[in-house]
């Protein structure tokens, strides 16, 4: 079929039995792919009662009909669950070649539910799907668990998602990590550790039906043209991937500091992609499939500890995450937490916030060195990080709690710790202001994810495009370009090709290359309306878990606490603001201003039920 389309496949782990289905094409022009069959897929498996990490939860794998092509970035896998950290839909996208692999195997999504009675990992190659031990790798890092399952197969060929000590140990906040990418956010390695699931290993030779080749081969080409004029594209991210963005949040005063109690970084400079290229610490970089930004940029640790250790990244929001938000300027040590994280399988935005916390914690008296096993959890310490992590990933003393989260862990130690625990709905804040970006904190309020930055982009009021001081015209904007991101996930293609090239919003090039793909002849108005049945159905997905308006909040730094200095001074995202937002959000989404919920009329015009 064009796009691609060929087959869902359903596995219960329990029974270790599998079946798999053709695509249905009705079901593929409403949902398109990625993002949408993915909360189609797991809105109609799990329920409000579905524990995340119960066997009754799904891990929903996904591609889209650009998988597998030529066209630029379109490397990108999806997975959606029920996520443990939160008990919200989550989902999560990594690149390098594995929803290659899998869109050659003859599959446009996998759903796995049921939990295996012992340690396994799966392996899908082409319509063989086979369940092997993995005794021997539980309580491997992820690095080792990828090559002994490639020689166990032997064959190098195969792509192999695993999880690390953190998520066999249930850490609400583990991630999947592939080579070196990783399906971060919200818990899903937890779920893979819940199902004694410790990897799946991929690997497809089919070819891919395009609906027009030669107009498609066309579109491409001239894309391609342009994507390497582009100057983020051609120049600054194949050469110091998204770490300049240290410098230009710092500039304007949005980069979050010391746990968010400031947004301005006296020693920014020193964790900089710039600094960073200074000191010789970049050793290479490679691509996904059809990549041409060529970001994943790889950079040795030189001083000190940390001496010889080498990671892929950190990208900037680790730079944050272990750096500006510790107030930690040593890029060495960033380096090697990075490592540590993708070898033990962790959120990196999660930890470094919760550490964050911690910190704070410690500095107001909350938390004493006795809570903390005697580290010296202080700002500015790089010392303890990698410590830090260790104990979260294997859940060891002070670790056990934080491996909850930063909302749980403020509510079980209370004495007013939660008035600074930075997260939405559960879900640890990433490195984009909610105060300096007036847009971005809207986003982050109403976003299915909680406190990520993937279903509203910083870029358009970061870039000066928008003024990001006022709140008029931000709920249009916010859902113009979620709208954006949702096809764009739904396709699935890397945001740093998509974004350049396509823009903040949905635009008749959009139309073009998904009707070259699959052959649906859509047009603008279609495609925003697929957009908004999607995004429509992920908040259905929380409200049936009992999600409302009074849920789409900052946190209380962010509403309390004006930035103090720097070029943002005086910035925060009042009340009374928000409630204005929010109003006209909901109104133009056609959900009720008064609860949050769309109503059966709403869902009735987008074919929801």
């Amino acid at each position: 079929m064009y796009g691609g389309y060929k087959r869902i496949l359903k596995i219960d782990l329990t029974n270790e039995t599998v079946k798999s289905e053709l695509t249905d094409l009705l079901f593929a022009r409403k949902f398109l792919g990625g993002n949408g069959f993915g909360v189609k897929l797991l809105y109609d498996t799990v329920t409000a009662e579905t524990d995340p990490l119960g066997e009754d939860n799904a891990l929903v794998i996904v591609v889209g009909p650009a998988n597998g092509t030529i066209f630029p970035g379109a490397a990108i896998t999806g997975i959606m669950t029920k996520s443990p950290l939160n008990g919200l839909f989550i989902d999560s996208y990594m690149g390098g070649h594995f929803g290659t692999e899998l869109k050659s195997a003859g599959y446009d999504a996998v759903v796995i539910t049921g939990k295996l009675k012992n340690p396994k990992f799966l392996v899908i190659e082409n319509q063989s799907i086979n369940f092997y031990d993995a005794e021997d790798l539980w309580g491997l890092e992820t690095s080792k668990t990828q090559i002994k399952i490639k020689e166990k197969l032997r064959n190098p060929e195969f792509q192999v998602a695993c999880i690390g000590p953190a998520g066999e140990n249930l850490v609400k906040y583990a991630s999947v990590i592939c080579d070196t990418r990783a399906w971060g956010r919200g818990g899903i390695g937890a779920v893979f550790g819940a199902k004694n699931l410790k990897a799946i290993a991929v690997r497809g030779d089919g070819d891919i039906e395009i609906a027009d080749p030669d107009g498609f081969l066309k579109f491409t080409t001239e894309s391609l043209e342009i994507m390497k004029k582009h100057p983020a594209l051609g120049k600054a991210i194949p050469s110091m991937g998204s770490t300049g963005s240290i410098d230009g949040n710092n500039s304007i005063g949005i980069l979050g500091t010391r746990n968010w109690q400031r947004e301005t970084f006296e020693n920014a400079w020193k964790i900089s992609g710039n600094a960073m290229l200074e000191q010789n610490l970049r050793i290479g970089h490679k691509a996904c499939s059809s990549c041409i930004a060529r970001s994943a940029i790889f950079w040795k640790a030189r001083c000190g500890e940390y001496a010889g250790i080498v990671s892929r990244g950190p990208e900037y929001e680790t730079l944050y995450a272990y750096g500006s938000i510790l107030e930690n300027d040593n890029p060495d040590s960033i380096i090697a937490a990075d490592r540590l994280s993708d070898e033990l399988g962790i959120d990196t935005m999660s930890t470094g916030v919760v550490i964050a916390w911690v910190m704070e914690c410690f500095e107001k008296g909350i938390l004493t060195a006795k809570d903390i096993d005697g580290l010296d959890v202080v700002f500015g310490n790089h010392k303890i990080i990698l410590d830090m992590i260790r104990k979260i990933a294997k859940r060891e003393g002070i670790g056990d709690i934080l491996a909850e989260g930063v909302k749980v862990a403020s509510e079980r130690i209370g004495k007013g710790s939660n008035e600074f625990a930075i997260h939405v709905k559960g879900l640890e804040l990433a490195g984009h202001t909610a105060r300096g970006l007036k847009g971005m904190g809207l986003g982050y309020a109403v976003s299915s994810r909680g406190g990520s930055h993937q279903d509203t982009r910083p870029g358009a009021e970061r870039s000066g495009k928008l003024d990001r001081a006022v709140i008029e015209g931000k709920p249009e904007h916010v859902i113009k370009n979620q709208r954006m991101t949702t096809i764009g996930d739904s396709l699935i293609l890397c945001r740093r090709h998509a974004e350049p090239f396509f823009g903040e919003y949905l635009s008749e090039k959009y139309v073009e290359l998904i009707n070259l793909l699959t052959g649906f002849n859509l047009d603008l108005d279609e495609l925003n309306m697929i957009a908004d049945r999607i995004y429509t159905l992920e908040r259905m997905f929380n409200c049936r878990e009992g999600i409302t308006r009074k849920d789409d909040i900052l946190p209380p730094r962010f509403m309390k606490e004006p930035i103090p200095d720097g070029p943002s001074k005086g910035m925060f995202m009042r009340p009374e603001e928000l409630d204005m937002m929010l109003d006209e959000y909901y109104s133009l989404r056609g959900w009720d201003i008064k609860t949050g919920i769309p109503p059966q009329e709403k869902l009735i015009e987008l074919d929801l039920v």
